[in-house]
C-alpha cells in the first residue's frame, strides 16, 4: 500500500463485518480504504461508535464522510475527523482542491487514446435509480454540471481500462458518463447495455478510487484482488 505523505497507522482501528484498512489518521483527517459491498452510511454507522466527536456531524453529514462511494465501488475515502475539519474539507472539494484518480475497465472499444466529458446530469425520468446525461446548451433547471477527463491505460479483446478523473462529485457520475459514452463500466448492472458482457471473474462493477491528493497529501490504494484477477483472465485471453 503506497501513501505519500503521510504516516500510516496499523490496519487494526475500525471494525465492521470485517476490519477496515486505515490509510491514514490524524487530528483532522481520517483516510479509509473501503472495501466493495459496504455502503458509505454502514462506515458512517460505524464510524461514529469509534469517534465520539463525529455524533456533532449528524446522519446528515454522514458522520463526516466528505464524498461518497457506490457501494460496490472501493478504494480511498475521506473523513473529516471533527465538524470544523468536516467543513474545512468539504469546501476544498466544492472548489475542486481535492484531485480523484479511478480504474476503470468498460466494454467496448473505446477508439480514442483519451477525452474529456462534459454534460449536464440528473435523475433519469425514465429510471429513477440512474442519472441521465443531458448536453450543456440544454436548460440547466434541475440539472447540475459534470466533467471527467479519462484516458486508456490498457487494451483488451472488448474492453479497455482506462484511468478516470472526475472533476466535479455527481452521483454516479463516472458511471453515468461511461455509459453515455458509449462504454458502460463492466459489470454496472444499472448502467450497463441489456447485452453487456461480463468479463471471466467479475461479480461487481469494475470501478476503484485508486488514488486521492488533499492538500498536497496524497493517499493511494492498491487494485483490490478480485479486480486484479479479472484483469488477469482478460491478459491470458488477450495474449492467446
Amino acid at each position: 500500500m503506497k501513501v505519500r505523505g503521510s504516516n500510516p497507522l496499523p490496519s487494526t482501528l475500525i471494525y465492521y463485518a470485517m476490519p477496515l484498512k486505515i490509510l491514514f489518521k490524524n487530528d483532522r483527517i481520517l483516510v479509509i480504504d473501503k472495501p466493495a459491498g459496504l455502503t458509505v452510511e454502514t462506515i458512517a454507522d460505524q464510524l461514529k461508535k469509534e469517534i465520539p466527536e463525529l455524533q456533532k456531524l449528524t446522519e446528515e453529514k454522514r458522520y463526516g464522510i466528505v464524498h461518497r462511494l457506490d457501494k460496490d465501488t472501493s478504494g480511498v475515502l475521506l473523513v473529516g475527523t471533527n465538524p470544523k475539519a468536516f467543513e474545512e474539507l468539504q469546501q476544498r472539494f466544492k472548489r475542486r482542491e481535492v484531485k480523484k484518480y479511478y480504474i476503470c475497465l468498460v466494454e467496448g472499444n473505446v477508439k480514442q487514446d483519451s477525452g474529456v466529458i462534459h454534460t449536464l446530469l440528473s435523475r433519469s425520468p425514465a429510471d429513477r435509480r440512474k442519472q441521465k446525461s443531458y448536453p450543456l446548451n440544454e436548460p440547466k433547471e434541475g440539472r447540475r454540471e459534470a466533467l471527467t477527463e479519462w484516458k486508456v491505460l490498457q487494451r483488451f479483446a472488448g474492453y479497455a481500462l482506462l484511468e478516470v478523473a472526475p472533476k466535479t462529485g455527481r452521483k454516479h457520475q463516472i458511471r453515468a458518463h461511461m455509459s453515455s459514452m458509449g462504454n458502460p463500466v463492466a459489470g454496472d448492472t444499472l448502467y450497463g447495455f441489456k447485452n453487456q458482457q461480463t468479463p471471466k471473474g467479475l461479480t461487481r462493477q469494475f470501478l476503484h478510487a485508486y488514488s486521492l491528493t488533499i492538500e498536497n497529501q496524497q493517499f493511494t490504494s492498491e487494485l483490490p484482488q478480485d479486480l486484479q484477477h479479472v484483469l488477469e483472465n482478460l491478459q491470458e485471453h488477450h495474449d492467446y
